[in-house]
């Protein structure tokens, strides 16, 4: 399995390149190859450790392409990346066992999944046979409901977002999948008002004590917009820089990106004041 250079030191920055025309944040910017590849360079130049490739837009209210035109969005642009940047890790984000199958096949390193194989029953077959890593994010719904899915209960986000990802990490481990292959990442935005967005990120150190590398991904989004009062998602680096240097702190593993080159530096930058104290 391949892992960050830096693993363990700091946080890896694993910087987004949506492939899609309606990504939430920079839909139709990086659509075209000359323009994926232009970015792809940028990131790695800034400091990226992984990059992560999404040709299906998974912002609430998105509508669902299918792997046909996710892989048609997706493939030659991975190909062209992979080419060109043979020692990049390329993380694929998708919910669908054949893209990832393919994604695989092409050269990309890990599998980046926001249902947390909740949305294909091939997903941790396949993982356990590429023994590739796996992002195993908590999510509820669609990106059609995912809005309607905030109950959380009298125990709360915190708890039962734990209970949730365990419950679907032991179906992974039934699997085939090997405990070492997995990344927890706790879906901020996903099924999430702001306030329970905040609470998980207070109670980071909760997730973080699992044992599993924890992978967060606070880039740009709208409760970081509730709480500037922002509703423009690029002009949120400032909050999204925040909710990273908390991160830090609490010992997450993975940042997932935007804006490599800032976010790399509060990484630095943080991870140096917490090993100093």
């Amino acid at each position: 399995m391949r892992w960050p250079k830096d693993w363990g030191t700091r946080p890896a920055v694993m910087g987004v390149i949506n492939l899609t025309p309606d990504s939430f944040s920079d839909g139709g910017q990086f659509n075209q190859l000359d323009r994926a590849l232009a970015e792809a360079a940028r990131q790695v130049a800034s400091g990226a450790d992984c990059l992560d490739l999404g040709a299906q837009s998974t912002r609430p209210n998105a509508t669902e392409v299918g792997a046909d035109e996710e892989l048609k969005r997706l493939l030659p642009t991975l190909k062209a990346i992979r080419a060109a940047y043979p020692k990049v890790l390329i993380s694929v984000d998708t919910f669908l066992a054949g893209v990832a199958n393919q994604a695989l096949e092409a050269g990309a390193d890990w599998i980046n999944d926001v249902s947390g194989g909740r949305r294909d029953s091939g997903m941790f077959p396949l993982i356990a046979r590429a023994g590739c890593p796996f992002v195993l994010m908590h999510s509820r719904g669609t990106s059609q409901t995912m809005d309607r899915c905030t109950d959380y209960g009298e125990q709360g986000v915190v708890q039962t977002v734990l209970e949730e990802l365990r419950a679907a990490t032991t179906c992974a481990l039934e699997a085939g999948v090997n405990r070492d292959q997995l990344l927890w990442d706790p879906g901020l935005g996903f099924a999430k008002t702001t306030a329970q967005n905040l609470t998980l990120l207070q109670q980071l150190e909760t997730l973080v004590a699992e044992g599993i590398p924890l992978l967060l991904g606070p880039s740009r989004k709208r409760f970081i917009g509730a709480v500037l009062d922002e509703p423009r998602a690029r002009a949120r680096l400032w909050g999204t820089a925040a909710v990273c240097a908390r991160a830090v702190e609490a010992g997450v593993a993975v940042l997932r990106v935007h804006d490599v080159g800032p976010i790399h530096q509060v990484v630095t930058m943080a991870s140096a004041i917490r090993s100093d104290r």
